[in-house]
């Protein structure tokens, strides 16, 4: 977020241009880390784009498809996921895969010189919507709450994966499908242990 919207992949020489707050917050990060760097404290930039799986918030997409389909297949709810917009499309992987990149970049990145941490592909939100819904073991209506659009939700973001990929030989190694599908079952089972335990005996 922290660079000017496009639609081609985004790269780490690209234009810094936040289109929202938050992306204004995290450049402003960058800034104070460079500041630092430049009295010699090495400071290392990762510019992590979407990334999902187990324990995320359900604030997010697609952890909140995922919890309300678990609590769908429960019985907690009416058989209906709520979504906001189904259009957008965003380059997205494992959390998992995030988190290794953070490691390399720790262990062997060059101070001062961002890497973007994405996998150059972008997918669509409701594309997500309809890999979750397919693995759901109980019939799910689909309907669109005006009330879950974001005010600045850019129509594509996707990264470039390069730089990390050819300086530190990192790239993605968790398919897609099994971060819904682990993802999908952390949530059922979350709320399995939640529920309340009933009892008809006396």
């Amino acid at each position: 977020m922290v660079y000017r919207p496009a639609d081609r992949p985004l790269q780490e020489g690209d234009a810094l241009v936040p289109p929202s707050p938050y992306g204004l917050s995290k450049l402003a990060q960058e800034l104070l880390g460079l500041h630092a760097a430049s009295s010699h404290v090495p400071v290392l930039i990762a510019r992590a784009f979407n990334h999902v799986g187990p324990r995320q918030d359900p604030s997010f997409a697609a952890s909140g498809f995922a919890r309300q389909i678990a609590e769908i297949e429960l019985g907690l709810r009416e058989p209906e996921v709520l979504v906001g917009n189904l259009e957008a499309r965003r380059d997205t992987i494992d959390v998992r895969d995030t988190v290794r990149a953070y490691r390399v970049i720790l262990e062997r990145g060059r101070p001062g010189h961002p890497y973007n941490i994405c996998s150059g592909q972008a997918v669509a939100t409701g594309d997500v919507l309809e890999m979750l819904t397919a693995r759901a073991r109980a019939r799910i209506r689909v309907r669109v709450d005006p009330g879950r659009f974001r005010p600045n939700d850019a129509p594509v973001t996707v990264g470039d994966p390069s730089r990390l990929r050819e300086e530190l030989g990192w790239s993605p190694q968790i398919p897609f499908t099994t971060t819904l599908d682990d993802l999908l079952d952390f949530w059922r089972s979350t709320l399995r242990s939640e529920r309340p335990i009933t009892s008809d005996a006396p």
